[in-house]
């Protein structure tokens, strides 16, 4: 069995044969030169002179003509900073989070009298208010400090696109810096990490009193798979030791925020001893507070402009998804995009639907157009069962059966089950699905049952833009998998 996770791909373009055939046929066409005749077209109009019409005709637009036309109207969207996931907004916005808010005000607050706070563990599901409480809470006492002449500092960084320890210190460095107004000066590359670490501390040892530095989608951090413990380990034990090592003057914290309930169990011992957190828990948004927080942010939109069916919708369509604020939020701004592009005068309930359908989609696509072709393979024969079970679930071992009919149907490589479990293991970093570890009962195996984050029917939909995949009906997977989940019922 082959275990190549590459694609191979051919594109089919013209040959010069191809191109040499096209000029001969259009040098055949006889010319009024060739054939030795003059024909007065004087009184006949042409090609040319019918462009030049229409290209003055009233009706067309320039592209300055539309924008400015499009910049004139009203639209539906008045504020749509209110429409962005990632935008903090003020105190009496945030809803469903006053315990986790209280919590966290409480621990970093002590940075207003200079002193250290505490380190935090922030974690919970995506979209559930962690990054948005710790900006919103540094953010106030730096305005509180800067009334004291206290200079305090929020270093953000967002873990999920840092491949090394070296290039998360730069980045650590480099929104120091830009918090200071002070160039960083070693280079991002061609320098050992050691020279990146002692930057980041003169930075902050020479420009900040107090500093917090907010480490998102910590997990993330993997790192080189040749160290023995993950570069997010390697980076808290680095910042946790820096105080007591004198290498930081100035009062530091470190928040550490994760989507990964069990990211503390692959830390470190001696990362785990020098950093001690206090964790903080993010609970799903159920659909009373998605919708608590879309009125919020109604405003965002012209008075009377949202149908009354359009926010406990949107709710609905974010609490089935883990209760994502992200998505709940996303989908009022798609929707009324929507709206405004189809010269509706206001969002509705439609819109909504549509949004849902283009958000998910879109999602989707990003995510699936980078994998291979066995991971698609191995995503749609696991997708294909979630879809027919009553929880949205699918079993690693019903998934690989239906997977295998699959692989066979279209001719393609077969992994071994160990192979297949591996790689859907791999698909949960794109956030498209989950695993628990099951068993069958005290005297049997173990299995994994995977849970999706968008509706395994979105994803088959997806899939199926894939030629190879197409090759394979709906019609036919149906029954394959009605019959093993059958079988390992």
């Amino acid at each position: 069995m082959a275990t190549d996770d590459s694609d191979s791909s051919q594109t089919e373009e013209g040959t010069p044969e191809d191109e040499t055939t096209t000029q001969a046929n259009l040098s055949s066409v006889p010319s009024d030169s060739d054939t030795g005749s003059h024909t007065d077209h004087s009184s006949e109009p042409t090609e040319q002179s019918s462009m030049t019409d229409s290209s003055t005709d009233d009706s067309s637009q320039s592209i300055e003509d539309m924008l400015l036309e499009f910049d004139q109207q009203d639209g539906l969207i008045r504020d749509r900073s209110l429409l962005d996931p990632n935008h903090v907004v003020a105190e009496d916005r945030i809803v469903g989070r006053d315990e986790q808010l209280q919590e966290v005000t409480k621990m970093l607050r002590v940075a207003l009298g200079g002193n250290r706070p505490p380190n935090l563990f922030l974690y919970g599901p995506s979209g559930t208010g962690k990054s948005l409480i710790t900006k919103a809470v540094c953010n106030n006492i730096s305005c509180i400090c800067e009334t004291r002449d206290i200079d305090f500092g929020t270093v953000e960084v967002n873990c999920q696109d840092l491949d090394t320890l070296g290039v998360a210190v730069y980045e650590l460095t480099k929104q120091a810096a830009d918090q200071a107004g002070v160039p960083v000066q070693v280079p991002k590359h061609g320098v050992a990490t050691k020279e990146k670490w002692d930057e980041l501390y003169r930075i902050v040892n020479e420009n900040f009193d107090s500093a917090v530095f907010v480490l998102d989608e910590l997990d993330m951090l993997v790192g080189r798979r040749d160290k023995q413990e993950p570069a997010f380990s390697r980076l808290l034990y680095q910042l946790s030791r820096a105080g007591a090592n004198d290498d930081l003057t100035a009062s530091i914290s470190v928040v550490a925020i994760s989507n990964d309930t069990r990211m503390m169990e692959a830390v470190g011992s001696r990362a785990l001893s020098s950093f001690t957190p206090e964790d903080v828990h993010f609970d799903d948004y159920d659909a009373n507070q998605l919708q608590a927080i879309l009125h919020r942010r109604q405003d965002a939109f012209h008075d009377n402009v949202v149908d009354d069916d359009v926010i406990p919708l949107a709710a609905a369509f974010a609490a089935q998804t883990h209760g994502d604020a992200r998505k709940a939020i996303d989908l009022m701004r798609v929707a009324g995009e929507l709206a405004e592009r189809e010269g509706d005068e206001r969002v509705r309930e439609e819109h909504v639907r549509e949004a849902q359908e283009k958000v998910e989609k879109n999602r989707v696509l990003e995510v699936i157009r980078g994998i291979s072709t066995q991971k698609k393979l191995c995503l749609y024969a696991t997708a294909a069962v979630a879809s027919q079970t009553q929880g949205g679930t699918a079993r690693s071992t019903t998934g690989y059966q239906v997977y295998q009919f699959l692989t066979d149907s279209i001719d393609a490589n077969q992994y071994h089950q160990e192979t297949y479990v591996n790689k859907m293991k791999e698909l949960t970093t794109y956030s498209l699905v989950d695993f628990e570890r099951r068993s069958h009962g005290p005297s049997s195996g173990m299995f994994l049952e995977f849970q999706f984050e968008e509706r395994p029917e979105t994803i088959l939909e997806t899939l199926h833009e894939d030629s190879r995949i197409d090759m394979v009906s709906p019609e036919e997977v149906r029954p394959v998998v009605k019959s093993q989940i059958r079988n390992h019922s």
